[in-house]
């Protein structure tokens, strides 16, 4: 088990991605020539490596991989596009657009993001080009997609406010420009602009804001706006709540070190929420955003992958010392955090008007895959709505869909192609699975070691058996599932989640807050689906009979003593 320094230094050895990004004269590295290698799908690591940051991963289809072995071909590589719209807001065309691709360059579908990103699957290496000069040509961008960068700045979806959503996107889109990469070699490489050859316009192209060698590892920024924690704030590197008095946003308190990844076995990493530490007007969060990043861009630990993530500089260092960091950096302090309460981190579906006259009907979209089943078509569906839709649409952090900005005379249209194909709001499913999130996990993503997307649902089924049982069909409970500990779906923040251990095992954590402001902890480890609904059984009916008023599925559970409440994740493991 690795036990890192408290205080890294900056003289210690760097990792080796360290070293191919500060070799990649801006993340150029030579993917250009790699992309036009005919011999192989794949691409060298180095150049995996910096391909994230250009918004792609490599990926094989794993369920494929001993039957290619035994046939002595190379598995069957592909890539995954991750397309950035920040706050998840696209407008129909940018939708029509990504379905477009889907089918011309991908496997048919389209996945919506717990980041409110698109995702490609099955993007083979050599239509990589065209797929994201056509993302471009429509406005949208792969660029910060991954990598050691900031990724997609998330936003509440809020439809019923829809003045200070207005506001708060605005605000999303400022930062994200701001913090945006500065490199010409995504323009050159993709979109076929002039390419910078001289020694000397090289050595003079500049990172303002991170660097030669970019940050240590991906930074993560989400707006809330209570009491919808939507966007699960307090996992954020950095978060931003909105204060709303009379109706106007009067700025934002400000958390910072949030993040969800550990490792097995490895009680040095946890995940952790972030803390609040104190209040801006509108027109400072910029460069409040800006001098958090280069705080971790200067002081991350760029030895240890695993321990370079932002919470890991705070917890090292102390709040106290990233505060008065901070306020150096500014030049100024920030006042003391204002008052706010946060009810939930879910949607609400179906039919919501605005206070602008507008109407937004959420989408319940199952673990975020858009795609045409048998009985269920729901890619054709939507893309006959952005055919006639007007307004846009709005991908939500629990990977659901809401068709936004519908005026009055629209909405009859919309209502009729929503019956017409059957899209639904989930009203006719249990709560548990409204409230359902999981990651992509196998065959796709190298990290996998159990199903997530494609076993949640049938998990879900059996569930839903005991919770009618007790009768609790219609109660909420956040579950979320992941094949690794990365925690791309934000599973240590659910009241009950599972988080895959190797092929059907899991270790299953309980205690989450439902409004996303606790962390859940372990309680059974490595456990299949026998004993998971065995595990599960008596503690669905105690909660059912032995709730009280307004109690939520995580508070009950630390009542009753399963799970120790955990607000800090060094308390995590212990």
């Amino acid at each position: 088990m690795v036990q890192y320094e408290k205080y890294p230094p900056h003289d210690r050895p760097h990792s080796d991605v360290e070293d191919i990004k500060r070799n990649s004269k801006y993340l150029r590295g030579s993917l250009e020539e790699t992309l036009r290698d005919p011999i192989t799908g794949s691409i060298p690591e180095d150049d995996n490596r910096l391909m994230k940051h250009h918004g792609s991963y490599m990926q094989d289809d794993r369920d494929l991989r001993n039957e290619r072995k035994k046939q002595k071909l190379e598995p069957a590589y592909q890539f995954m596009l991750r397309v950035r719209a920040s706050g998840g807001v696209v407008t129909p065309a940018q939708w029509l657009m990504m379905d477009d691709i889907a089918h011309k360059y991908g496997n048919g579908t389209i996945r919506l993001t717990t980041r409110q990103s698109f995702q490609l699957h099955g993007v083979l290496k050599w239509n990589l080009k065209n797929t994201i000069r056509e993302v471009n040509d429509a406005l949208l961008s792969t660029l910060a997609a991954c990598g050691d960068v900031n990724r997609n700045v998330m936003c509440n979806t809020n439809p019923d406010q829809s003045a200070v959503h207005a506001q708060v996107y605005d605000w999303a889109c400022k930062v994200s420009t701001h913090l945006d990469p500065r490199t010409r070699a995504y323009h050159e490489i993709w979109l076929d602009e002039e390419k910078i050859i001289d020694s000397r316009e090289l050595e003079a192209e500049q990172e303002p804001i991170y660097g030669a060698v970019y940050l240590p590892r991906k930074f993560k920024i989400g707006i809330a706006v209570p009491p919808s924690n939507d966007v699960d704030v307090f996992s954020q590197d950095l978060g931003f709540i909105a204060i709303v008095e009379n109706g106007t946003l009067v700025g934002f308190n400000v958390a910072v070190g949030g993040g969800m990844g550990m490792t097995h076995g490895d009680t040095a990493t946890y995940p952790q929420v972030s803390k609040v530490i104190g209040f801006i007007t509108p027109e400072q969060m910029i460069d409040v955003a800006e001098k958090v990043v280069t705080i971790q861009r200067d002081y991350g630990d760029r030895a240890v992958r695993k321990h370079a993530r932002f919470k890991y500089t705070i917890d090292d260092r102390g709040l106290d010392w990233l505060v008065a960091e901070l306020h150096e950096r500014l030049g100024w302090q920030l006042q003391t955090a204002r008052p706010y309460h946060f009810d939930h981190n879910g949607d609400r579906y179906g039919w919501v008007k605005g206070k602008d006259g507008k109407w937004m009907f959420t989408l319940f979209i199952q673990n975020g895959r858009i795609v045409d089943l048998d009985d269920y078509k729901l890619m054709t569906g939507l893309r006959e709505i952005a055919n006639v839709h007007t307004g846009d649409f709005r991908l939500t952090p629990n990977q659901n869909l809401v068709i936004g900005n519908v005026s009055s005379q629209k909405k009859k249209k919309i209502e009729s192609l929503i019956a017409q194909y059957g899209l639904t709001d989930g009203a006719h499913y249990s709560a548990l699975r409204r409230n359902s999130m999981a990651c992509v996990s196998l065959p796709t993503c190298g990290m996998a070691m159990a199903e997530a997307e494609r076993y949640l649902p049938t998990l879900i089924d059996k569930l839903e058996l005991e919770l009618d049982q007790a009768g609790l069909r219609n109660e909420d409970i956040v579950i979320r599932m992941t094949g690794c500990p990365n925690g791309c779906a934000r599973p240590m923040l659910a009241e009950l989640s599972f988080i895959g251990k190797g092929p059907g095992k899991y270790n299953m954590y309980l205690g989450g807050g439902f409004d996303g402001s606790r962390l859940n902890k372990l309680y059974r480890e490595n456990i299949g689906e026998e004993e998971i609904l065995s595990s599960l059984k008596p503690i669905f009916q105690r909660y059912a009979t032995e709730r009280e008023q307004g109690e939520h599925f995580g508070d009950f559970v630390i009542r009753a003593g399963y799970v120790e409440a955990v607000y800090d994740g060094r308390q995590f493991h212990a």
